[in-house]
């Protein structure tokens, strides 16, 4: 892990983000390229007076990793220096630049919204950067629209996969509200999870591009659970988490299972949707099988 980069060698051009974990900068590439990227800088509390969080470290290789593929679907990191200050470590992370994430991309949809085509473009082009970090056992944990990067020539890519960790390390010291919308049930009830987690959010995801506006907005977790069952409807209660700290009740919404979960949305679109959001995690769709819906079909 070759953590010796100077960080001075990119001109930081102006902050575009702020987050609990640092800041967000677009910056140029010094030298020859002069290409633009994003500079993300974390300020992280260590674990002893010197050295580098071990997760760091394991974070970064892993984003290294992933570059190192070379998927057209997942943003690229560029470069990564970190230095230690006494109990701080002081983390550089250099992306390849896109001026725009999914969020705003969104905010410039006309009212008449998205044509089913360009639909069905961004989320196989999500898809199949979900596949691939599936595939090497990489779980985002916090796909949203704000995470997902969408080019002036209509490229797809994931950003911040691999750095939640690096993120809730100083959770507790940060004031920050964290985006509950996208959240599959399973973390909302404090159970385990696996990479269907992002199936969830990507099923969330799906449905803001017909509506233009995220499927359940709620502001604790919850509310968050009460907005999800009064769309899917209740589970039964055999299929609540055994580990849940959180104890089943009759009163969380309404009863039985719903498969026209939007009713605006025709029958292929309601059925990936379904398979997206099944509340069980094992009965939710991966990645790969949703690649291959009818939805994606040409017609």
């Amino acid at each position: 892990m070759d953590f010796n980069t100077d960080p001075r060698s990119y001109e930081i051009l102006a902050q575009v983000g702020e987050g609990a974990y640092g800041k967000v900068y677009k910056a140029r590439e010094m030298g020859e390229r002069q290409r633009l990227v994003a500079v993300k800088k974390f300020n992280v509390l260590g674990d002893s007076e010197n050295g580098i969080p071990a997760f760091i470290i394991r974070e970064v290789a892993l984003l290294r990793k992933m570059t190192f593929f070379n998927h057209p679907n997942i943003v690229k990191l560029l470069d990564a220096s970190a230095v230690p200050l006494g109990r701080r470590t002081d983390l550089t992370l250099v992306f390849e630049y896109v001026d725009q994430d999914l969020s705003t991309y969104l905010t410039k949809v006309p009212t008449s919204g998205l044509s089913r085509d360009c639909i069905k473009d961004v989320m196989s082009q999500l898809l199949r950067g979900l596949d691939f970090l599936h595939t090497n056992m990489v779980v985002h944990r916090d796909l949203k629209p704000d995470n997902i990067l969408v080019s002036s020539r209509g490229e797809v890519k994931i950003a911040d996969f691999g750095l939640a960790r690096i993120y809730s390390f100083n959770i507790a010291l940060t004031p920050g509200v964290v985006t509950l919308w996208y959240r599959a049930p399973e973390v909302l009830l404090n159970s385990v999870y696996m990479s269907s987690v992002d199936m969830w959010s990507a099923g969330c995801i799906l449905a803001e591009l017909f509506l233009l506006r995220p499927l359940f907005r709620g502001f604790s977790e919850v509310q968050q659970l009460q907005k999800i069952f009064e769309v899917i409807g209740l589970p039964r209660e055999e299929d609540w988490p055994k580990d849940s700290p959180i104890s089943y009740s009759a009163t969380w919404g309404p009863e039985g299972s719903c498969t026209q979960l939007l009713p605006s949305l025709g029958q292929e679109e309601n059925n990936l949707l379904h398979h997206c959001l099944a509340f069980r995690p094992t009965c939710r769709i991966s990645a790969a099988k949703a690649l291959a819906h009818p939805f994606f079909m040409r017609h």
